[in-house]
């Protein structure tokens, strides 16, 4: 028997533990394919995940981990063979089934997506389910209809993770970008990534309007609550919104004028069962259409040490942009 060190939350008597720890392969669960991790990285999700803030883990032992970039150690699925660099995002992985927190994991070969040629491993992970979920939230605004010239687009949370790449990724398309931050020390930072304008938060934290004043043709929200209401709300006629995310709740307070006087549409995006064909058509857009020295701009890197810490200061609002995880 072998085992491998990895980032394990247990629950007993006394509640959950979490921390750094031997696991051995024998608990591996089943999968067609096992993996040799090379790099993670650390969302909302993982931080939701290692501090027990909200009921993510849902069976212990549980190897924490959303994401993962590796290389196929062992296949009996069709599609891969030993020595293949692989990326998955979701699944369940990290709730469900055991993540990816680890130097090991095995999992469903149905489940990857191969690692586009034109991305580093370290890169795909600095990209991690956070801008893979940017990315279909542009997508869904494209699906839409909506191009630059429509206007200005809003980007909520944008010095988190999803909205410094969806800032990053609009701009590069040609996209007036309003970025939307609590952070006013922020601000340089999310210019440098592109943002036009800087808003504040609080700008769109109060009760919401049933309508007010149209500023922009779509959205990228990351947020949710009165944030995606204030949104929904300024949105000009036939404009659309992405929602991706909720770090300000769950609750949605508004009425349904934005959508029967203005023809606004809310765009739902989910990355965790998002299926194969979207999958792939994100990456391969990630590959083209997000630039790497602004990638670089927003990622820290961190070892398996140093999860903890980073899934702590996550939840709390206290990161910019994204962190890998380098594992082994």
């Amino acid at each position: 028997m072998s085992s491998f060190k990895a980032i394990v939350i247990r629950k007993g008597e006394a509640g959950q533990t979490v921390g750094l720890s031997d696991f051995d392969d024998s608990e591996l669960m089943e999968g067609d394919v096992t993996l040799r991790v090379e790099w993670s990285t650390v969302n909302y999700k993982d931080g939701l995940a290692v501090t027990g803030k909200a009921p993510v883990v849902r069976r212990f032992p549980m190897i924490a981990g959303i994401d993962a970039v590796g290389t196929v150690e062992t296949s009996a699925h069709p599609d891969w063979k030993p020595g293949d660099r692989v990326v998955v995002n979701g699944w369940g992985c990290g709730e469900t089934h055991l993540g990816f927190y680890g130097e090991k994991a095995r999992v469903k070969g149905d489940w990857l997506v191969p690692l586009p040629a034109g991305i580093a491993p370290r890169d795909a992970m600095a990209i991690g389910t956070a801008g893979y979920t940017a990315m279909l939230a542009v997508l869904a605004l494209e699906r839409h209809g909506l191009t630059p010239d429509r206007g200005p687009v809003v980007v909520t949370g944008a010095a988190g993770g999803v909205g410094s790449v969806a800032v990053a990724i609009l701009a590069k398309l040609g996209w007036h970008v309003i970025a939307s931050t609590g952070r006013p020390e922020e601000g340089d930072y999310l210019k440098e990534l592109g943002a036009a304008e800087i808003i504040a938060r609080q700008d769109l934290s109060g009760p919401a309007k049933p309508l007010a004043k149209e500023r922009w043709a779509a959205g990228v929200d990351s947020v949710g609550s009165t944030t995606l209401a204030n949104v929904l709300s300024m949105t000009r006629y036939h404009g659309a919104v992405a929602a991706c995310g909720l770090a300000g709740g769950m609750d949605l307070p508004t009425s349904v004028a934005p959508f029967i006087l203005r023809g606004v549409s809310l765009l739902g995006v989910d990355s965790v069962m998002c299926p194969q064909h979207l999958r792939r058509e994100a990456w391969r857009r990630l590959d083209t259409d997000l630039d790497r020295r602004k990638l670089a701009q927003m990622t820290e890197e961190i070892g398996l040490e140093g999860v903890l810490d980073a899934g702590r200061r996550i939840v709390e609002g206290r990161v910019r942009g994204r962190i890998v995880v380098k594992i082994g």
